[in-house]
């Protein structure tokens, strides 16, 4: 009977909360909206509810509604909470439940809409990562990005490609035409430092993103795979040449696991006669997790 009782409550409230524009979504806090979503995600992985495209979808709510409890105040304890009592609820339904069958019905009917999506803006703290599905053929184009200045200089960072295929590529624009001659994506380390960076004080003296980025021994170092020019369609507004650098798909699969709070880096050395230089640039993590399985929605 319980049982019962909860998945009424979560029948009208899973389609709201995949979409988040019903007045019920709208009344839920963060942490419930996070509840939610990762219930009906945890179902779906159980009982092959949805399609692999609605999957996908699903995945980018709870990601989206895991960084707003996190923005909203919620702890990361607490948060991994909510998902861990989501899922063990999810378990708890018989796949054949017809008040499971209901909510994804529903589910269903939100997705009909949020198929139709083009693009999405996913709005950080201080940053903003720009989603875009539609795929190019002739042209390089950015499919997930962020842009950020950094002194004189400024760049692109996301994920940018071709046709189908798509790579976490950086393309920055150097005021005095420096050319960097590698590049590297430095990230919290999850196994060596679990909690994030992101208390009220900036650190060592540092503000902004930058306060946000952990001590040099807990993180994590992704050197640039691939080096080129700039595709013209790359660059930052306003840049008529600069520098793009390719990384590996684990620098992407290690951002994922980040809290939306904190920051990366990405570090640019150039020669000089005096020895290396390194300019630094800080991206803000946001939600870029959702970001990623709303592309990935479209790719199935």
């Amino acid at each position: 009977m319980r049982k019962t009782r909860l998945l009424r409550s979560l029948a009208p409230l899973a389609a709201a909360a995949l979409m988040g524009l019903a007045p019920l979504a709208a009344q839920a806090g963060p942490g419930d909206l996070y509840y939610e979503r990762a219930l009906m995600s945890a179902a779906n992985q159980r009982c092959n509810l949805f399609s692999p495209d609605l999957g996908a979808a699903l995945d980018s709510a709870a990601a989206q509604a895991r960084g707003a409890a996190l923005r909203g105040g919620a702890s990361n304890q607490a948060v991994a909470q909510i998902g861990q009592n989501a899922r063990w609820r999810a378990a708890q339904v018989a796949c054949d439940s017809k008040d499971l069958a209901v909510a994804a019905g529903r589910v269903r009917s939100a997705f009909a809409s949020y198929a139709q999506l083009q693009s999405m803006t996913f709005p950080g703290d201080v940053a903003v990562w720009r989603a875009q599905r539609s795929i190019a053929t002739r042209t390089m184009t950015w499919r997930l990005s962020q842009s950020a200045n950094f002194g004189r200089d400024s760049l692109i960072f996301g994920l940018a490609g071709l046709s189908q295929s798509s790579g976490l590529i950086v393309a920055a624009h150097f005021a005095d035409g420096a050319q960097p001659y590698a590049a590297r994506l430095i990230l919290r380390d999850v196994r060596a430092a679990p909690e994030p960076f992101i208390g009220g004080l900036a650190q060592g003296g540092r503000s902004g993103l930058a306060a946000r980025m952990p001590m040099r021994a807990a993180t994590a170092a992704f050197i640039a795979e691939a080096r080129a020019d700039a595709d013209p369609s790359l660059l930052p507004p306003g840049a008529l040449t600069g520098t793009a650098f390719r990384f590996p798909r684990a620098a992407a699969d290690a951002m994922d696991q980040l809290d939306p709070r904190e920051a990366v880096s990405i570090e640019f050395l150039i020669e000089g006669s005096g020895g290396d230089t390194v300019r630094t640039a800080y991206i803000e993590v946001g939600d870029f997790a959702a970001g990623r399985a709303f592309l990935a929605a479209a790719q199935r």
